[in-house]
């Protein structure tokens, strides 16, 4: 990613104002999480600006800002557990009548309105099991492209201990399939053949339709629900449940963590969003988060398909 040119450092909110949108971002790939990205932005912009006296310009405003979010960040994540998604903390179920296994907010990891391909879901679940400082240098590496050198003054680390770190964390990533080949981006023919067939089964409550563009590997999640669902006969039966009758829902496309997604609504109310992993020979993975204030959320923020 290019640097931003900004010109004559003079006013802070000038010059940092440009920079908030990849702040956000950055922060939400470290926490997992919106809100709380949104919480490190603002607290790197009071600091910022609280510090903006002091700025000697020895580097960018934007490596300063990004040190800046990213001890913000480590901070906070060194306040709590780690963020997940169902699949990524026990075994699937084939048990659909079960009980809800609901756990808190804090424990998931939440969907974000971006359309860049280094916000998928898996990738950002899979940055999450990283610990937190390694998390921070492959971020500032590998995604936000800072040299090495930097890097080190950033996290204040040598440049080897940066290139260690770095090191472990992509062999890390290499056990989790978080970027597979056949993944299609949202804006692609084929991604929005099966996002229009995703909305037009629920919203005709046709259960077949559906099955005919899932994986058979398909896997469901449902958060807050700890439980998820693997394989498209356990997936099945759950959207067999779920689809209502035609009418009961009504899907607005829209793009969710670079993917293609839909904010739902369930009897005219707000439910919540889904996001799909849409590959070349179908849906594999359907997350959805159950929230009504997202529907809100996304409409207001979110970029359509």
């Amino acid at each position: 990613m290019a640097a931003v040119d900004t010109g004559p450092v003079s006013d802070f909110e000038q010059v940092a104002a440009p920079l908030r949108g990849e702040l956000l971002a950055h922060s939400y790939r470290m926490l997992g999480s919106w809100h709380e990205a949104e919480d490190a932005v603002q607290e790197t912009y009071l600091r910022g600006w609280r510090a903006w006296d002091g700025f000697e310009e020895r580097s960018s405003v934007r490596t300063w800002l990004h040190r800046i979010a990213t001890n913000v960040c480590l901070n906070a994540a060194r306040d709590r557990g780690r963020r997940a998604l169902p699949s990524g903390i026990g075994a699937p179920t084939d048990d659909v009548d079960g009980q809800p296994d609901v756990l808190p907010p804090q424990t998931w990891i939440e969907p974000f309105a971006g359309d860049r391909a280094d916000l998928r879901l898996a990738l950002v679940a899979a940055m999450q099991t990283l610990p937190p400082a390694q998390r921070a240098v492959l971020l500032l590496r590998d995604v936000l492209a800072f040299p090495a050198a930097e890097v080190a003054e950033m996290m204040d680390m040598s440049v080897a201990a940066v290139k260690s770190s770095l090191q472990r964390a992509r062999a890390r990533l290499t056990e989790v399939d978080f970027g597979p080949d056949d993944v299609v981006e949202p804006s692609s023919p084929q991604a929005r053949r099966l996002l229009d067939a995703y909305v037009t089964a629920f919203e005709t409550a046709n259960v077949d339709a559906l099955m005919a563009v899932l994986r058979v590997d398909v896997r469901l999640e449902l958060l807050p629900n700890r439980r998820w669902f693997a394989g498209v006969a356990g997936c099945s039966r759950v959207f067999a449940m779920a689809v209502g009758r035609p009418g009961d829902w009504r899907m607005d496309r829209v793009i969710v963590n670079g993917q293609p997604g839909v904010t739902a609504h369930l009897h005219g109310q707000p439910f919540g969003i889904a996001v799909l992993d849409a590959r070349q020979d179908g849906i594999a993975s359907v997350t959805v988060f159950g929230d009504p204030a997202l529907v809100r959320r996304f409409t207001a923020g979110a970029s359509r398909v």
